[in-house]
């Protein structure tokens, strides 16, 4: 590996080492529900995320909560050295993709069958320190 190639992937590790991110895939919610609360969260800082997830009675809020704790768990493995009340971690970034989607069948009247879509999405979450996104 060339010495400029080595530098690049050393700037870009350290700019990373500052996010975090955690996925979850084929979630069975529906991706419009959970968008709902994913919106909630969005920006906020870490503390006050998991605040509202936990106290939200939407079911896709526990799944989330699940998913922003691994994100966290993330972020102190990456800095095993750092602190995280003082890291003052935000949402940076949360996009829910739609997923695989199951096909059933109803029986309707008259002989006829409507067909079920059972949807299920993609969740990812990214964490980053709110005094680095100051500084750049």
């Amino acid at each position: 590996m060339g010495v400029r190639k080595r530098e690049r992937a050393e700037q870009i590790k350290e700019a990373n080492k500052h996010i975090a991110f955690a996925k979850l895939n084929n979630c069975p919610t529906s991706p419009r529900k959970m968008r709902l609360v994913a919106d909630l969260v969005r920006g906020q800082k870490v503390e006050k995320a998991l605040n509202i997830l936990k106290f939200s009675t939407k079911e896709a809020s526990r799944n989330l909560e699940k998913l922003l704790l691994s994100a966290i768990a993330n972020w102190q493995a990456k800095n095993s050295e750092a602190n995280l009340e003082e890291a003052e971690l935000i949402v940076k970034e949360i996009r829910v993709d739609g997923g695989m989607m199951l096909k059933r069948l109803r029986p309707a009247p008259q002989g006829r069958a409507h067909r079920i879509r059972k949807r299920s999405n993609h969740v990812t979450i990214v964490l980053g320190s709110n005094n680095n996104t100051q500084s750049n």
